[in-house]
């Protein structure tokens, strides 16, 4: 498949954004500078990115609680990102929906969510929506191998492709749900395998390769946009880091080692990318490094606006939540 140029550094660029913007956050916890979850998304950029720059600005995505790297990877805006991970005023929340919150309707991010599989029936719903609608959006969905087993995500399956819904269920498989090996628990070889049950294509795909990632997703896209239905499809990648910031104090030694971290390291997907672009020569070394800072400038402008917004108020707590403002306040 040929892809332009634009598209091949536009997925350089987002996952260099997510991967500076991840550091940052990790640095910024540490520091204790904000509170609460954080789950990085460092070594699994490639799936995100793959699938996002298939889709169009007015296609659906959502997410799960690993949900830094799917909104910047649709396009969003990483000041808003970074303000609500700080809890702040000016973030995608106004500061009341954290790290596994993250929504912009005008680029088509549903929101992302801490409970397992929930996300999955939501972008089903999506779906639902655009036949009804009669319109030609898609929509796509992030989950993990530990929320491939969750009932939520089998009835959205199934009912998608009964009903021919145009939607895209993309399994970010890292290997882990938390400490637990993906193969103690999901019965056949690949979780793709499970796309038979449903009569919707299988596809296994390796998540460090953003092309192969996008090639897959585009092939998806243009099934469920014309009709034919969903497709699921299996990215095998690898979170280089912890399940959540402050779980590798405690657990690293206990459910994977230090050797298998490493050599999941040597597939870096930023690094692949690059190596198939100098390959190619689609850009320069310098035009490489001429991405790599410019994000690295973006997230720098990120991390001081949500220094610099405000908390929100005691008073606003109840804003928001309700669509009817007369709905009495318990």
């Amino acid at each position: 498949m040929a892809i332009e140029k634009s598209k091949l550094m536009l997925m350089l660029r987002r996952m260099w954004l997510i991967r500076n913007f991840e550091e940052t956050v990790i640095k910024a916890y540490t520091s204790g500078e904000f509170g609460g979850a954080a789950h990085p998304y460092i070594g699994e950029e490639a799936v995100a990115v793959g699938a996002c720059v298939a889709l169009r600005d007015d296609d659906y995505i959502a997410g799960n609680h690993r949900s830094h790297g799917h909104p910047i990877a649709k396009g969003g805006d990483v000041k808003k990102a970074m303000a609500e991970i700080f809890g702040r005023r000016d973030g995608y929340c106004k500061g009341k929906g954290g790290s596994m919150h993250l929504a912009d309707f005008s680029v088509g991010i549903l929101g992302e969510s801490g409970i397992v599989a929930s996300s999955v029936p939501v972008a089903t719903g999506a779906a639902l929506a655009a036949k009804l609608q009669k319109k030609d959006f898609v929509s796509l969905v992030f989950f993990g191998d530990g929320a491939s087993n969750q009932g939520a995500c089998h009835e959205a399956m199934n009912l998608a492709s009964i009903w021919k819904l145009p939607a895209i269920f993309v399994c970010e498989n890292n290997q882990y749900a938390v400490t637990t090996p993906y193969k103690s628990t999901v019965s056949s070889e690949h979780i793709a395998d499970r796309a038979q049950a449903y009569n919707m294509p299988g596809v296994l795909v390796d998540g460090q390769d953003c092309i192969a990632m996008f090639e897959a997703a585009t092939e998806a896209v243009k099934r469920a946009r014309s009709g034919a239905g969903p497709t699921l499809i299996e990215a095998l990648t690898y979170r280089f880091e912890e399940h959540s910031l402050g779980l590798g104090r405690i657990r690293r030694s206990e459910y994977r080692t230090i050797d298998e971290v490493a050599e999941w390291r040597k597939r870096d997907p930023i690094k692949i990318h690059e190596g198939r672009l100098l390959e190619m020569k689609v850009a320069s070394q310098s035009e490489i490094d001429a991405v790599r800072e410019a994000t690295k400038s973006a997230v720098d402008e990120a991390i001081e606006f949500a220094r610099k917004s405000p908390f929100p108020e005691p008073s606003e707590l109840y804003e928001d939540m309700w669509s009817d403002k007369s709905m009495p306040i318990p």
